[in-house]
Order: structure tokens, then C-alpha cells, then sequence
């Protein structure tokens, strides 16, 4: 206290001689101040202005490193504190990670482990899939033809037909007038002349009739030609086919297959109009008589009822059972996932625990959409298969994946 005491009366006499001069005097007359601890007498001797200036220049020096100390210190403790803010504020906004619900098997496949309320919530439905009788299909193309052609050749060969029993009906009334004329004159009860008007008329029906037989018998090859053995027959015949054709109680479809297939057609096959629509059940007919233009492949004629909603000019999708059949297991489209470029299916395998499985998509099923899985490629018969959530099961694999650090799933 005493020293600032002092540093405080320097500053004050600084500039001003006569003050100056006072303070080193009073300065000069103290006494010799006694340590009373210690027993022993320091003496103060006499300060020069040297002494002071120095004095002065420590203390200014002393103070400026407590002043720059002190704002280093807050300036660390400015700095410390910063980081921890920001550090807080980081661990704030990081976002909260769900625990995994991804284990890897001892064979190191990722396995999907849910409870059953986490199912339920994701909307996770499983199904046993017994198999069923499956027979590999041909898929082909087809059209639902117009029958326009037929219908006019159809109406063409009834007239021709009717003029043939017209000109049948004419003929059997001319000769037997001429035939009497004949006896007629024989007796010469009729003149010459009449015996020639009845044979002219009975020649001109005999010429109707070959004519009417004649259209008949071109129609009829035109049918054969146009429209193949079992239409041309059944429009010759007057057959019941024909007739519910043309009115639309059935429809007639080419299914033509690809270029480069060849089969012996089904009795039986299935059309749809997309993957979206129910298959059809199709009877087979005939060869086609002719082929499709734009496909140029082998052509089948089938069958359809009129209950199918098919309407003239449609495009449909044909499979055609061929070979063997074998036990398979019917996949909806809600349970196919696609991943890796790989079709896959979500199995459960243990009371809370679902893999993925690969499967083959080459056996269209009749359901829009679905495929048939032949049972062999199943690890054990019946599968337990999830038909409904499979894509929520795979967002979990994928997200145990990220949390991994990206190492790929099998």
C-alpha cells in the first residue's frame, strides 16, 4: 500500500520541480525501521532519482503483465468455452440413430430380428405358401380380331345358298313345263312355238342353278383359304361357332408366338390384357391360316367367352402351358423385392427373425403379377413368407448397412 502510496505522489510531482525536491527530503529524514520478528534493523538509505525512475519503469512493467495475463486468461477460457458450445450444439443437432435390428447369422447373412408389435406396426404379414401343380407356359402375343371379313363372307355364302334353292325351285318348275310342251306337241295340242319358250326358260334355270352352285363353291374356298379348315367348315356347315362369333357371344384370338419358337398348341391357354388384369382361359381352335405381320412367328387360333370383356382390335398376353409340370409355390408381387439387381423374398425363420431369399421370376403366375417358385428352391417346404412389408424389412437391412459404415449386405 505504502508503494503505491508512493507511486501515486511520483505521478502527481512529475513536471513540478519544487514538489519533487520536497519528496526526496521527506524521503531522506525517515528513520530506520525496526523488524520486531527478527530483532534486527534494516536501515533505508537514501533513494536517487535513479532509483526511483527504475522503480517506476518495474511497477508500470509489473502491471502490464498482470493487465496481458489477465486477458490471456480469459481469452483461453473464452476459446475453452466456445469449444464446449459448440460441441454441445453439435451433439444436439446429430441425429438420434435407432438401435439396429440387423444380426448376422454364423454363416454372416444379415437377419431381420422383429417383435411382433414392431411387425404389426411395419405392416409385416406372413403367410404358409403351400405349393401348388404348376406347368411351365409359353409366353406369346395376341389379337382379338375383327370379324368384319367373315361376317360379310358369312352373309355372302347365305345368299349364294338361297339362290341355289331358288334356282333349284325354278328349274323343277321349268322342266316339268317342258317336258309337257313336249307330250303336248306330240299330241298337237300346242304349237311348236311354245314347245321352244319352254325349253328356252327351262335352260335359263338350269344356267341360275350352275351359277348360285358355282358362287357357293367359291365362297367356300374363300372360307377355307381366309379363315382355315375348322372356321371354313364351320361357316359351310351353318355351325353354331360361326353364328356366336359374328354376334358376339365369343371372340375369336390369334396368339402368334415368338420368332423362333415353336410348340404344339394347348387345348387350353390364358390371356390377360395387362399384369394388372385376370388372366382369361382361352380354347384352342385351329392353325391360323395366316400369319401376324408384325411378329411373324407360328399362329394358333383360340377362343374366348364373351364374359372375358374383350372387344375386337385388342392386344393381349399369352401363356401357353408346355412340358412338364412340377410342385411350385405362388409369390404375389407385394412380396418380390428387387436389390443387387436380384429378385428376393423375405422368409421368417425363427419366431422374431426374417431373411431374405433369391428366387428365379421366369414361371408367370395366373395372378397379375405373381411368379411361380418351384418348392426346391425353398430351404425347407412350406415357406413361411411374407407377402405383405418386405420392402420395409430391406429398409432396415439398408439402414444397418449405413450404421455399419456402408460394408455391403449379401
Amino acid at each position: 500500500m505504502y508503494l503505491h502510496f508512493l507511486v501515486a505522489i511520483d505521478r502527481r510531482c512529475y513536471g513540478n520541480p519544487a514538489l519533487s525536491e520536497r519528496l526526496t527530503e521527506v524521503r531522506a529524514s525517515q528513520t530506520v525501521n525496526t523488524v520486531a520478528e527478527k530483532d534486527v534493523q534494516i536501515p533505508i538509505h537514501q533513494a536517487t532519482a535513479g532509483e526511483l525512475g527504475t522503480g517506476r519503469r518495474i511497477v508500470r512493467i509489473l502491471v502490464a503483465l498482470t493487465i496481458a495475463g489477465g486477458m490471456g486468461v480469459l481469452a483461453a477460457w473464452g476459446i475453452i468455452e466456445g469449444r464446449s458450445q459448440a460441441a454441445r450444439e453439435a451433439e444436439r443437432a446429430a441425429p438420434v440413430q435407432a438401435p439396429s435390428r440387423v444380426k448376422l447369422d454364423d454363416g454372416g447373412d444379415p437377419a431381420v430380428i422383429l417383435d411382433e408389435r414392431t411387425r404389426k406396426r411395419s405392416g409385416v404379414e406372413v403367410i404358409i405358401a403351400l405349393p401348388i401343380r404348376y406347368q411351365e407356359q409359353v409366353r406369346a402375343y395376341g389379337t382379338v380380331m375383327d370379324l368384319d371379313n367373315l361376317t360379310t363372307l358369312h352373309n355372302r355364302y347365305v345368299t349364294a345358298v338361297a339362290q341355289i334353292q331358288s334356282a333349284q325351285a325354278k328349274l323343277v318348275a321349268s322342266k316339268a313345263a317342258f317336258e309337257r310342251a313336249q307330250d303336248l306337241l306330240k299330241s298337237r295340242s300346242m304349237a311348236l312355238a311354245q314347245l321352244q319358250a319352254a325349253e328356252a326358260a327351262f335352260g335359263v334355270d338350269q344356267a341360275a342353278l350352275a351359277t348360285a352352285q358355282a358362287q357357293v363353291k367359291t365362297i367356300r374356298a374363300t372360307a377355307f383359304e381366309e379363315w382355315g379348315p375348322a372356321i371354313g367348315k364351320a361357316l359351310v356347315e351353318g355351325d353354331a361357332l360361326v353364328s356366336r362369333l359374328i354376334e358376339r357371344e365369343a371372340f375369336l384370338i390369334q396368339i402368334t408366338l415368338r420368332p423362333g419358337i415353336s410348340i404344339d398348341p394347348p387345348p387350353t391357354a390364358t390371356v390377360q390384357l395387362s399384369d394388372s388384369v385376370p388372366r382369361v382361359e382361352v380354347r384352342f381352335l385351329s392353325v391360323a391360316s395366316q400369319a401376324d405381320p408384325k411378329i411373324q412367328g407360328f399362329s394358333f387360333y383360340y377362343v374366348a367367352d364373351a364374359e372375358s370383356r374383350l372387344l375386337p382390335g385388342m392386344s393381349v398376353l399369352a401363356a401357353l402351358p408346355v412340358g412338364a409340370s412340377l410342385d411350385g409355390v405362388v409369390v404375389p408381387a407385394s412380396a418380390i423385392v428387387w436389390w443387387g439387381g436380384r429378385t428376393w423374398v423375405y422368409l421368417r425363420t425363427g419366431a422374431e427373425t426374417f431373411k431374405r431369399h433369391p428366387i428365379p421370376t421366369d414361371l408367370p403366375a395366373t395372378d397379375a403379377g405373381g411368379v411361380v417358385v418351384p418348392v426346391a428352391v425353398f430351404p425347407r417346404s412350406p415357406p413361411d413368407l411374407v407377402t405383405r412389408g418386405a420392402q420395409a424389412l430391406l429398409s432396415e437391412e439398408l439402414r444397418a448397412q449405413i450404421q455399419m459404415g456402408g460394408n455391403d449386405l449379401k
